[in-house]
């Protein structure tokens, strides 16, 4: 992509911003370097790697990159047999310790979310912890050799410690001598040249001997080495040395082992680069409150409340726009100061910006093209040093462009032709646009002249389009309006701003005719744009009116039924209560009838008075559910007849079918599309009559809810058993019963025999078996149904 492109349209000031959300330097460096793509399949793996870290954001908060620092260098020293500073080296660590870090908290996410790009790079992180602890074990975090690096070390610091101790304890006694301090310019211990004098007044210099290291700026002090402390002094400045070499030595034993593992380091690094890089934009994005758009190869733009990212959310006005569907250029025409330039750079911005994997502040559902090119001419380039003007300037930026487009570029032109005579610069925009529209590009211009309007108006696949201007109020709107030209508004700002209507009308009487006509026609959509808008308002307004009503009719509805429900329920329970008194009134009297057969010693079979109890069983009714509406009639509908919409509880007339299943119906201003089952015809009722009566709900017997789990054959023949049998399985599966009792008694066993040859050949019967011990035994069969 051109640096010089990227630069008009304000993307290098994108990535600014994108790096101070960059948590290390690494993904710093990485988004200084962003570039948009041209492969398309690239420009989806960026963006599907966004969306995965706003998923991790989202379920984890942001990776953690604390501790990660660019180690490149170190370890390219390391490579090459170089040594390694402390500092350089306890880096290492930390970056070690926060690749970890970030790996493990990627890995967490996936518990919860699915994150492929991100687990594919953090899967690359090698654990270098063994050479971490190593590092820290030797260096502390100050980037300082600690004592246990090495046993040598320790002994040669311990000892060391004691020969400073040794000195200051002699000199202390010497400062501590009134006769010695007298010669001291100051009561104290110091140290020059790494070693320990003190300072003594120039007068008294012959009476110290030893060594003077230093004098003062005046030369009234002389710092002195007294003779005492030379050879202490000097043995602490060998230990210093053995200490410096053994330092020496640990480090570069540690620059050993990093140079053993610099590949695997250097692949962390590279990691974590891109994963901070993927966070960057992530973080930026939400920031702007951008959104993930959809991408595609087709030249397809389409912005929902678009805004530039570097204007103020307070301060821009939204864009909408679409381009490469039914059109492929927009002529941006009307006066300076309106917007049609941001406009312009806002396409360009966020095209750019997509292709480069980032989120675009717009609207959930925005789509981008993946272009081979973006290609602008915006803005007054004069050269003063090419001694160029305006016109050629552009003209050599135009040239430029159309030598290096293609059929999938995009291509934006502010103020096409300007800058020479009006009459040819027109003609020559013509000729521009007219070229770059037969190639296929999607093309995006502004200009001042009027003759372009009629060439978008005229050329298939090109729409004219203007910047929203409030005469009234002398000042634009800065709304983007597709599809209406615009006008120059030159003689209504006069006539505002005060000018002579005379002076106004003589000059509109130099118009041309063919001028006056277009100035009028755009006059004319202008005010048909607003009336439809305002259509449009009140329209929505009403639609959300009717969808409140709706829901309150729904929630009144439910609370019906609800009440309803209760109502019925309760009928049910006074009526079971009824029935259960009768039922133990009637077990009372067969009781006394048993009683009655015992000491009568009459004879009472038993399965006569079973048979007794269960039609007393199967005389608790049922209350059944209000059957569902039936329409009062069912006749076919069609265009013009009058019907009732069911479901807004209102009357219409049908305006046309759409399809077999529904139809568009008229209901007052609004115009809906129902479902032809939700319409009632109606015949003949005059326009005022009342919503249809609902029918009332009905109390109705129901087979299935007072069906037996038990059939008793006792004292039936076989023949008139298997007829009983039959109907009894029915009702159980009707009933959904799962499991059923047939009791046969015990007898001979040829009930129970053809019973059972019965029920092997039955439909509906999973499985049978004699009843268990507390059911019946081999008297009960149990039956396991479908």
């Amino acid at each position: 992509m051109n640096e010089k492109i990227l630069k008009t349209l304000d993307f290098p000031q994108i990535l600014e911003r994108l790096q101070a959300y960059a948590a290390t330097s690494l993904g710093k460096e990485e988004a200084s370097q962003l570039r948009p793509s041209t492969d398309i399949q690239d420009v989806q793996h960026r963006l599907q790697a966004v969306y995965e870290a706003l998923q991790v954001i989202r379920l984890k908060g942001i990776a953690p990159f604390g501790g990660i620092t660019t180690v490149s260098p170190s370890l390219k020293r390391a490579r090459i047999g170089g040594m390694l500073n402390s500092t350089e080296l306890i880096d290492i660590a930390t970056t070690i310790y926060g690749a970890r870090r970030c790996k493990q908290h990627l890995m967490a996410t996936t518990e919860e979310q699915d994150i492929p790009i991100l687990v594919h790079l953090a899967e690359q992180v090698n654990d270098e912890k063994a050479l971490e602890q190593l590092i820290k074990s030797c260096i502390d975090d100050h980037g300082e050799v600690m004592d246990q690096a090495s046993p040598e070390l320790q002994r040669i610091r311990r000892e060391r410690r004691g020969g400073e101790g040794r000195i200051r304890e002699k000199l202390d006694q010497m400062i501590k001598s009134p006769n010695t301090l007298k010669k001291l310019q100051d009561g104290i211990v110091t140290i020059r040249n790494d070693r320990y004098v003190l300072p003594v007044k120039q007068e008294y210099r012959g009476d110290f001997g030893g060594i003077v290291h230093d004098q003062s700026a005046s030369g009234a002090t002389l710092f002195i080495e007294p003779e005492v402390v030379v050879t202490l002094n000097n043995k602490l400045r060998e230990l210093k040395l053995q200490e410096e070499r053994e330092i020496e030595k640990i480090l570069r034993q540690l620059t050993a082992q990093v140079a053993e593992e610099a590949d695997f380091l250097q692949l962390n690094e590279d990691m974590m680069r891109q994963l901070d890089f993927i966070f960057a934009k992530a973080a930026y994005g939400l920031a702007e409150r951008g959104s993930i758009p959809k991408v595609n190869s087709e030249g397809y733009i389409r912005l929902k409340r678009a805004r530039h990212p570097l204007i103020g959310k307070e301060d821009v006005v939204p864009l909408h726009l679409e381009l490469g569907e039914s059109y492929s250029s927009i002529i941006v025409t009307g006066p300076n100061t309106g917007g049609k330039t941001v406009s312009l750079k806002t396409v360009g911005l966020l095209t750019l910006m997509g292709m480069s994997g980032l989120l675009i502040p717009a609207e959930e559902g925005s789509e981008l093209a993946v272009f081979d090119g973006v290609f602008a001419d915006i803005g007054d380039e004069q050269s003063i040093e090419q001694s160029l003007s305006t016109f050629s300037s552009h003209m050599t930026n135009i040239i430029r462009v159309l030598k290096d487009m293609t059929s999938n570029s995009l291509i934006l032109l502010d103020e096409v032709g300007a800058g020479t005579d009006p009459t040819e610069g027109s003609a020559l925009a013509i000729s521009i646009l007219e070229y770059i529209h037969r190639t296929g590009c999607r093309l995006i211009a502004t200009t001042h002249y009027s003759e372009l309007k009629a060439y978008a108006y005229n050329r298939e696949g090109v729409i004219n389009a203007s910047m929203e201007f409030d005469v009234h109020t002398l000042s634009p709107t800065y709304r983007l309006l597709v599809g209406i030209p615009g006008r120059s508004n030159a003689f209504a700002i006069a006539e505002r701003l005060g000018l002579d209507h005379g002076i106004i009308e003589h000059a509109r009487s130099q118009l041309n005719e063919d001028s006056q006509q277009v100035e009028s026609m755009i006059a004319s959509l202008e005010e048909n744009r607003i009336s439809a808008e305002s259509e449009r308002l009140t329209a929505e307004q009403l639609r959300g009116e009717m969808e409140l009503l709706r829901e309150q009719m729904e929630r009144e509805q439910e609370k019906l039924e609800q009440e309803k429900h209760k109502v019925l329920e309760k009928a049910q329970l006074e009526a079971r209560e009824t029935i259960a008194k009768a039922r133990q009134e009637a077990e009372k009297i067969i009781s006394e009838l048993r009683t009655l057969a015992m000491e009568e010693r009459t004879s009472i079979k038993e399965h006569k008075l079973i048979e007794a109890k269960t039609r007393l069983n199967q005389a608790e009714p049922a209350l059944a559910s209000a059957p569902a509406k039936k329409r009062k009639n069912t006749d076919r509908v069609g265009p013009g007849d009058e019907v009732y919409v069911h479901s807004f509880g209102q009357r219409g007339h049908i305006v046309e079918l759409s399809g077999k299943s529904e139809a568009y119906v008229q209901l007052g201003i609004m115009k809906m599309k129902v479902k032809l089952k939700d319409l009632e015809k109606i015949k003949g009722a005059p326009a005022s009559s009342s919503r249809p009566p609902q029918p009332s709900a009905m109390v109705k017997r129901s087979k299935d809810e007072h069906v037996r789990s038990e059939c008793d054959l006792r004292g039936t023949t076989l023949d008139e058993a298997i007829v009983e049998v039959d109907q009894f399985l029915d009702d159980s599966l009707m009933a959904n019963l799962n499991q059923v009792y047939i009791i046969h008694g015990k007898g001979t066993g040829v009930l129970r025999s053809g019973i059972s040859d019965f029920l092997k050949k039955h439909r509906h019967v999973k499985g049978y078996r004699l009843g268990n011990y507390g059911e019946g035994g081999t008297g009960v069969t149990v039956v396991e149904l479908k």
